[in-house]
């Protein structure tokens, strides 16, 4: 593999990377979680934050473990490609990249809606479009400008989105009355997956996180532990927020569909809390956009470079900032474009799925890599202890996540994978008759 002049600096370390990973993981699902879990398990909700936080560290195990052998630039895509060939990594990077940016879109919407709350001037459509264009502009400027840039942006915004969310755990724990906490009964197994399944989705994020693997330094010690200090902040942080609203909320909690974070707040704080928490709302999607736009033009940059995507202009390094340029700038384009029109829709739904399906790639990358003996070798390479189990539980676990898909998501998703594989192909033959007309 020919690998480009300019190279991208390895210049983020673990914090750096472990507050990425957050912030991408920290979006808008964090504030209506806890209405949707109480709905389904009241208070009971425990169980179900606990059942899922398993299944998500086989996951990310996989992630850590993989990462620590391949550790240039695209995360996920880059474990894929390597460990299976170029279609799995074209099917990969478009799948990673096209649901990611229907999600910024959705992100986008919301947070406009956000800011229209407060200044009606930004329900206009006009004035949204104007609003996204700063947006998406305004980031990738800050993203092409310098990876130091980009990732003291994305700490800053991390700290500034998990301040509130603090806030109602240290100070709440005081109004929880503790009859709100008590278990009526121990949900079955089926209740635990239809809710696992849901908080599963709110844990999406951290393979975006990943994306930009080829700037960490000391990659095979830094990825594993930023892994494990990112998830288990979350779920931490998760289960706490959920205690603390079902304490104080009771069984009203289930009813506060919208903006149930936004009501405890207001029961611990008074009206200004529910205030705080739209405000933290916002700076939340915000961060997740800042996350997304900073990780997520890696994985085309390194599809470019890879010569999975044939775009040469993608695998661009600016000269002066040493950041790919030209990925961040198409990325947010396309972001732009979707969150303006607005007819994403469907993308959504193969976001849902494509995610799964990435994770899956990632755990069968694991047992492959291990099998071959491939991948960076050494003692500061990371290993899942007991042999294949890990891989092959999380294999197991998230084809049963998406057998429970709806029907319609299936087909989209198979229907979706099978037409990228035609087009890799296509791209592939046309490539290799221009190569021979050179000759």
């Amino acid at each position: 593999m020919k690998e480009p002049k300019e190279t991208l600096k390895r210049t983020i370390g673990l914090w750096g990377l472990s507050a990425n990973i957050v912030n991408s993981v920290l979006g808008a699902g964090i504030f209506v979680i806890p209405a949707i879990v109480a709905a389904g398990l009241g208070s009971a909700s425990i169980f179900a934050y606990l059942f899922c936080g398993i299944l998500v560290a086989l996951v990310m195990l996989c992630f850590a473990e993989v990462g620590s052998k391949i550790t240039h630039p695209g995360g996920a895509y880059a474990y894929i490609e390597e460990s299976f060939g170029k279609a799995a990594g074209f099917v990969t990077a478009v799948l990673f990249v096209i649901s990611a940016n229907s999600g910024d879109a959705a992100v986008a919407n919301a947070l406009v809606d956000i800011v229209g709350s407060f200044f009606p001037l930004f329900q206009h459509k006009a004035v949204k479009i104007l609003f996204f264009f700063l947006l998406f502009s305004g980031l990738a400027y800050i993203n092409i400008k310098g990876v130091k840039e980009g990732i003291r942006f994305v700490m800053t915004i991390t700290l500034m989105k998990t301040i509130p969310l603090l806030a109602i755990v240290l100070i709440g724990f005081k109004d929880i009355d503790i009859n709100n906490l008590y278990w009526e009964q121990i949900p079955s197994v089926k209740e635990l997956g239809e809710i696992s399944l849901i908080l599963f989705f709110a844990f999406q994020g951290a393979e975006t996180g990943l994306s930009i693997s080829g700037e960490v330094k000391n990659p095979q010690k830094t990825i594993p532990k930023a892994i494990f200090i990112s998830v288990l902040g979350v779920l931490t942080l998760y289960i706490l927020l959920q205690t603390v609203s079902q304490g104080i909320l009771g069984s009203s909690l289930a009813t506060f569909k919208e903006n149930p974070l936004g009501e405890t707040a207001k029961f611990i704080f008074g009206p200004v809390g529910l205030t705080l928490i739209t405000i933290g709302a916002g700076v939340s999607m915000f961060g997740l956009l800042s996350s997304d736009i900073f990780s997520l033009p890696r994985v085309l940059y390194s599809a470019a470079r890879d010569g999975v995507i044939p775009i040469e202009k993608l695998a661009a390094v600016h000269k002066k900032f040493l950041t790919p340029h030209f990925a961040i700038i198409v990325y947010a384009v396309v972001g732009f474009l979707f969150a303006s029109s607005g007819s994403f829709r469907q993308l959504a739904i193969l976001s849902s799925s494509a995610t799964l399906t990435v994770y899956l790639g990632v755990a069968l990358a694991v047992i492959k890599l291990r099998w071959n003996k491939t991948g960076a070798s050494g003692n500061e390479t990371f290993k899942i202890p007991g042999g294949y189990t890990v891989p092959v539980l999380a294999v197991i676990i998230i084809l049963y996540f998406l057998s429970n898909l709806a029907k319609n998501e299936m087909i989209t998703a198979v229907i979706s994978i099978a037409v990228l594989l035609v087009v890799f192909f296509i791209i592939q033959l046309l490539g290799n008759k221009q190569r021979k007309t050179r000759s």
